[in-house]
Protein backbone atom coordinates (compact mmCIF):
# COMPACT_ATOMS: atom_id res chain seq x y z
CA UNK A 1 0.00 0.00 0.00
CA UNK A 2 1.15 3.15 -0.76
CA UNK A 3 1.91 5.51 2.02
CA UNK A 4 -0.27 8.96 1.88
CA UNK A 5 1.54 12.25 2.74
CA UNK A 6 1.32 14.35 5.63
CA UNK A 7 -1.15 16.93 5.45
CA UNK A 8 -0.54 20.80 5.89
CA UNK A 9 -2.23 22.32 8.45
CA UNK A 10 -3.16 26.47 7.70
CA UNK A 11 -4.60 28.46 10.22
CA UNK A 12 -5.45 32.41 11.76
CA UNK A 13 -4.15 32.52 15.82
CA UNK A 14 -4.97 36.06 17.23
CA UNK A 15 -2.76 37.70 20.14
CA UNK A 16 -4.90 39.76 22.54
CA UNK A 17 -4.88 41.16 25.51
CA UNK A 18 -4.64 45.09 27.18
CA UNK A 19 -2.29 47.36 26.63
CA UNK A 20 1.55 46.71 27.12
CA UNK A 21 1.38 43.07 28.06
CA UNK A 22 4.03 41.99 25.38
CA UNK A 23 1.74 41.04 22.42
CA UNK A 24 4.56 42.49 19.87
CA UNK A 25 7.36 41.60 21.30
CA UNK A 26 5.86 37.52 21.78
CA UNK A 27 4.98 37.94 17.93
CA UNK A 28 8.57 39.24 16.84
CA UNK A 29 10.29 36.48 18.72
CA UNK A 30 7.61 33.60 17.38
CA UNK A 31 9.16 34.72 14.31
CA UNK A 32 12.51 35.36 14.59
CA UNK A 33 12.95 38.35 12.93
CA UNK A 34 10.79 42.13 13.84
CA UNK A 35 7.68 42.92 12.13
CA UNK A 36 5.71 44.57 14.87
CA UNK A 37 7.43 48.11 16.78
CA UNK A 38 7.48 47.61 20.29
CA UNK A 39 8.22 49.87 23.38
CA UNK A 40 7.30 50.29 27.59
CA UNK A 41 4.90 52.68 26.70
CA UNK A 42 0.97 51.73 26.51
CA UNK A 43 -1.05 51.29 22.70
CA UNK A 44 2.15 51.45 21.21
CA UNK A 45 1.12 48.75 18.37
CA UNK A 46 -2.15 50.87 16.84
CA UNK A 47 -2.97 48.53 13.75
CA UNK A 48 -3.43 44.75 12.90
CA UNK A 49 0.01 43.23 12.11
CA UNK A 50 -0.15 39.65 10.64
CA UNK A 51 2.96 37.76 10.96
CA UNK A 52 3.36 34.21 9.34
CA UNK A 53 5.28 31.22 10.37
CA UNK A 54 6.08 28.71 8.42
CA UNK A 55 7.31 25.26 8.96
CA UNK A 56 7.48 21.49 7.73
CA UNK A 57 3.36 20.61 7.56
CA UNK A 58 2.07 23.56 8.47
CA UNK A 59 1.65 27.72 8.46
CA UNK A 60 0.40 29.90 11.94
CA UNK A 61 -0.87 33.71 10.34
CA UNK A 62 -0.77 35.45 13.37
CA UNK A 63 -2.75 38.72 14.22
CA UNK A 64 -0.68 41.17 16.23
CA UNK A 65 -3.53 43.49 17.63
CA UNK A 66 -3.31 46.83 19.46
CA UNK A 67 -3.86 46.27 23.51
CA UNK A 68 -7.73 46.82 24.12
CA UNK A 69 -8.40 48.96 26.87
CA UNK A 70 -11.41 50.94 28.26
CA UNK A 71 -12.39 54.48 27.89
CA UNK A 72 -12.09 55.82 24.23
CA UNK A 73 -11.35 58.79 24.80
CA UNK A 74 -10.37 59.96 21.12
CA UNK A 75 -11.43 58.17 17.56
CA UNK A 76 -7.94 56.89 17.48
CA UNK A 77 -8.50 54.80 20.65
CA UNK A 78 -11.83 53.32 19.49
CA UNK A 79 -9.94 52.34 16.13
CA UNK A 80 -7.88 50.65 17.88
CA UNK A 81 -10.37 48.87 19.70
CA UNK A 82 -12.32 48.31 16.84
CA UNK A 83 -8.92 47.01 15.74
CA UNK A 84 -8.28 44.58 18.05
CA UNK A 85 -11.91 43.39 18.33
CA UNK A 86 -12.67 42.68 14.80
CA UNK A 87 -9.07 40.35 14.65
CA UNK A 88 -11.55 37.58 16.68
CA UNK A 89 -14.04 37.12 13.85
CA UNK A 90 -12.78 33.81 11.80
CA UNK A 91 -9.78 32.92 13.50
CA UNK A 92 -9.16 28.99 14.60
CA UNK A 93 -7.71 29.96 18.21
CA UNK A 94 -6.68 33.01 19.95
CA UNK A 95 -3.49 33.52 22.51
CA UNK A 96 -4.78 35.66 25.42
CA UNK A 97 -1.48 37.42 26.61
CA UNK A 98 -1.68 38.57 30.28
CA UNK A 99 1.33 39.49 32.57
CA UNK A 100 2.42 38.02 35.19
CA UNK A 101 0.25 37.72 38.15
CA UNK A 102 -2.08 41.13 37.37
CA UNK A 103 -5.38 40.40 36.81
CA UNK A 104 -7.32 44.22 36.17
CA UNK A 105 -10.37 45.22 34.44
CA UNK A 106 -9.12 45.76 31.52
CA UNK A 107 -8.02 41.88 31.43
CA UNK A 108 -11.76 41.08 32.70
CA UNK A 109 -12.90 42.83 29.45
CA UNK A 110 -10.61 41.46 26.70
CA UNK A 111 -11.72 37.97 28.68
CA UNK A 112 -15.55 38.66 27.69
CA UNK A 113 -15.26 39.25 24.23
CA UNK A 114 -13.00 36.36 23.51
CA UNK A 115 -15.93 33.88 24.22
CA UNK A 116 -13.21 30.63 25.10
CA UNK A 117 -15.79 28.14 25.08
CA UNK A 118 -16.89 29.10 21.73
CA UNK A 119 -12.83 29.76 20.10
CA UNK A 120 -10.46 27.98 21.61
CA UNK A 121 -8.06 30.30 23.79
CA UNK A 122 -4.64 29.41 24.91
CA UNK A 123 -3.38 31.82 27.76
CA UNK A 124 0.13 33.46 27.78
CA UNK A 125 1.50 34.44 31.35
CA UNK A 126 4.03 36.43 29.73
CA UNK A 127 7.11 38.25 31.89
CA UNK A 128 7.32 35.18 34.25
CA UNK A 129 11.03 36.15 34.38
CA UNK A 130 10.19 39.62 36.07
CA UNK A 131 8.59 37.58 39.02
CA UNK A 132 9.91 38.88 42.15
CA UNK A 133 8.19 35.34 43.92
CA UNK A 134 7.87 32.80 41.87
CA UNK A 135 5.73 31.13 44.57
CA UNK A 136 3.08 33.28 43.74
CA UNK A 137 2.53 32.17 40.38
CA UNK A 138 1.38 28.78 40.58
CA UNK A 139 -1.84 29.87 42.75
CA UNK A 140 -2.15 32.92 40.00
CA UNK A 141 -2.02 30.28 37.41
CA UNK A 142 -4.86 28.41 39.17
CA UNK A 143 -6.89 31.82 39.64
CA UNK A 144 -6.87 31.64 35.78
CA UNK A 145 -7.49 28.09 35.35
CA UNK A 146 -11.04 28.75 36.97
CA UNK A 147 -11.85 31.91 35.14
CA UNK A 148 -12.93 29.95 31.27
CA UNK A 149 -11.93 26.74 29.71
CA UNK A 150 -9.01 27.84 28.58
CA UNK A 151 -6.94 25.17 26.69
CA UNK A 152 -4.11 25.60 28.23
CA UNK A 153 -2.08 27.98 30.37
CA UNK A 154 1.81 28.78 29.33
CA UNK A 155 3.84 30.65 31.37
CA UNK A 156 6.61 32.41 29.27
CA UNK A 157 8.85 34.81 28.80
CA UNK A 158 8.78 36.41 25.15
CA UNK A 159 11.53 38.88 25.11
CA UNK A 160 13.72 35.91 26.47
CA UNK A 161 12.23 33.65 24.41
CA UNK A 162 11.62 30.89 27.14
CA UNK A 163 8.67 28.36 26.57
CA UNK A 164 8.00 30.33 23.45
CA UNK A 165 8.03 26.82 21.78
CA UNK A 166 5.71 25.20 23.84
CA UNK A 167 3.09 28.17 22.85
CA UNK A 168 3.50 27.50 19.23
CA UNK A 169 3.30 23.51 19.77
CA UNK A 170 -0.13 24.16 21.71
CA UNK A 171 -1.99 26.44 18.64
CA UNK A 172 -0.79 24.01 16.42
CA UNK A 173 -3.17 21.88 17.50
CA UNK A 174 -6.06 24.21 16.62
CA UNK A 175 -5.24 24.77 12.77
CA UNK A 176 -7.08 22.84 10.15
CA UNK A 177 -5.69 20.66 7.39
CA UNK A 178 -5.50 22.91 4.24
CA UNK A 179 -2.68 24.42 2.32
CA UNK A 180 -0.59 27.35 3.23
CA UNK A 181 -2.57 30.46 2.51
CA UNK A 182 0.61 32.30 2.00
CA UNK A 183 4.17 31.36 0.10
CA UNK A 184 6.67 29.85 2.50
CA UNK A 185 9.56 32.76 2.59
CA UNK A 186 6.85 35.55 3.13
CA UNK A 187 6.45 36.60 6.84
CA UNK A 188 3.66 39.44 6.97
CA UNK A 189 1.44 40.93 5.08
CA UNK A 190 2.33 44.56 5.37
CA UNK A 191 3.98 46.87 3.33
CA UNK A 192 7.50 48.33 2.86
CA UNK A 193 6.46 51.47 3.28
CA UNK A 194 4.57 50.26 6.42
CA UNK A 195 7.06 48.64 8.05
CA UNK A 196 9.50 51.45 7.40
CA UNK A 197 7.01 54.33 8.80
CA UNK A 198 6.27 51.96 12.16
CA UNK A 199 10.25 52.08 12.24
CA UNK A 200 9.86 55.65 12.74
CA UNK A 201 7.07 56.17 14.74
CA UNK A 202 9.12 53.48 17.31
CA UNK A 203 11.49 55.22 17.93
CA UNK A 204 9.49 58.60 18.51
CA UNK A 205 7.76 56.47 21.03
CA UNK A 206 10.51 55.36 22.95
CA UNK A 207 12.53 59.04 22.71
CA UNK A 208 9.52 60.72 23.76
CA UNK A 209 6.70 58.33 25.63
CA UNK A 210 5.93 60.10 28.53
CA UNK A 211 6.56 63.68 26.76
CA UNK A 212 5.13 62.94 23.57
CA UNK A 213 2.19 59.90 24.32
CA UNK A 214 0.28 59.48 21.37
CA UNK A 215 -0.12 62.52 19.63
CA UNK A 216 2.09 61.57 16.85
CA UNK A 217 1.53 59.60 13.51
CA UNK A 218 3.92 58.86 10.24
CA UNK A 219 3.83 59.03 6.84
CA UNK A 220 5.94 58.05 4.17
CA UNK A 221 6.08 60.10 1.43
CA UNK A 222 8.59 58.82 -0.94
CA UNK A 223 9.77 55.35 -1.36
CA UNK A 224 12.32 54.66 -4.08
CA UNK A 225 15.47 52.83 -4.79
CA UNK A 226 18.28 54.25 -6.62
CA UNK A 227 21.42 52.75 -7.32
CA UNK A 228 21.29 50.19 -4.66
CA UNK A 229 20.69 52.93 -2.19
CA UNK A 230 16.61 52.85 -0.81
CA UNK A 231 15.55 56.87 -0.40
CA UNK A 232 12.82 57.36 2.19
CA UNK A 233 10.94 60.75 2.92
CA UNK A 234 9.20 60.46 6.09
CA UNK A 235 6.44 62.82 7.34
CA UNK A 236 5.81 63.11 11.61
CA UNK A 237 2.56 64.60 12.33
CA UNK A 238 1.71 66.13 15.70
CA UNK A 239 -1.00 68.09 17.01
CA UNK A 240 0.57 71.31 18.43
CA UNK A 241 3.50 73.55 17.50
CA UNK A 242 5.51 72.53 20.90
CA UNK A 243 5.00 68.89 20.14
CA UNK A 244 7.20 70.00 16.96
CA UNK A 245 9.56 71.88 19.32
CA UNK A 246 10.11 69.04 21.49
CA UNK A 247 10.53 66.65 19.00
CA UNK A 248 13.06 68.25 17.07
CA UNK A 249 15.23 69.15 20.33
CA UNK A 250 17.95 71.68 20.61
CA UNK A 251 19.83 72.32 17.62
CA UNK A 252 17.65 69.44 16.30
CA UNK A 253 19.61 66.92 18.12
CA UNK A 254 16.18 65.00 18.81
CA UNK A 255 15.01 64.32 15.36
CA UNK A 256 18.42 63.39 14.13
CA UNK A 257 18.70 60.54 17.06
CA UNK A 258 15.27 59.41 16.22
CA UNK A 259 16.48 59.43 11.95
CA UNK A 260 19.67 57.09 12.97
CA UNK A 261 18.39 54.51 15.00
CA UNK A 262 15.03 54.37 12.85
CA UNK A 263 18.01 53.90 9.72
CA UNK A 264 19.47 51.54 11.77
CA UNK A 265 16.85 49.01 12.08
CA UNK A 266 15.47 49.81 8.22
CA UNK A 267 18.51 48.67 6.92
CA UNK A 268 18.38 45.68 8.97
CA UNK A 269 14.91 45.42 7.60
CA UNK A 270 15.69 46.02 4.05
CA UNK A 271 19.09 44.55 3.61
CA UNK A 272 19.99 47.68 1.92
CA UNK A 273 21.92 50.79 2.21
CA UNK A 274 19.12 53.74 3.62
CA UNK A 275 19.02 57.37 3.18
CA UNK A 276 16.21 58.37 5.31
CA UNK A 277 14.69 62.62 5.31
CA UNK A 278 12.66 63.59 7.94
CA UNK A 279 10.32 66.06 8.52
CA UNK A 280 7.22 67.42 10.82
CA UNK A 281 3.83 69.10 10.20
CA UNK A 282 1.71 70.27 12.60
CA UNK A 283 -2.37 69.09 11.88
CA UNK A 284 -4.24 69.88 15.33
CA UNK A 285 -6.95 67.15 16.15
CA UNK A 286 -5.88 64.72 13.80
CA UNK A 287 -6.19 61.66 16.50
CA UNK A 288 -9.75 62.84 17.22
CA UNK A 289 -10.98 63.19 13.65
CA UNK A 290 -12.37 59.91 12.10
CA UNK A 291 -11.75 61.34 8.34
CA UNK A 292 -8.28 62.69 9.27
CA UNK A 293 -7.37 59.17 10.67
CA UNK A 294 -8.38 57.46 7.55
CA UNK A 295 -6.50 59.37 5.24
CA UNK A 296 -3.66 58.62 7.15
CA UNK A 297 -4.01 54.57 6.53
CA UNK A 298 -6.46 53.72 10.27
CA UNK A 299 -9.16 52.41 8.30
CA UNK A 300 -8.43 48.64 7.64
CA UNK A 301 -10.70 47.28 10.21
Amino acid sequence: MAETSPKNRCGYIAIVGRPNVGKSTLLNHVLGQKISITSRKPQTTRHQVIGIKTEPGYQIVFVDTPGLHKGEPKAINRYMNRAASSALKHVNAVIFVVDRTTWNAEDEMVLKLLQPDTVPTVVAVNKVDLLEDKRALLPHLQFLADQADFKAIIPLSALRNEHIGALESEVVKFLPEGQFFYPEEQITDRSQRFLAAEIVREKITRQLGDELPYAVSVEIEEFKEDNGILHLAALILVERKGQKKILIGSGGTRLKAIGSDARRDMEKLFDQQVMLRLWIKVRSGWSDDERALRSLGYDDV
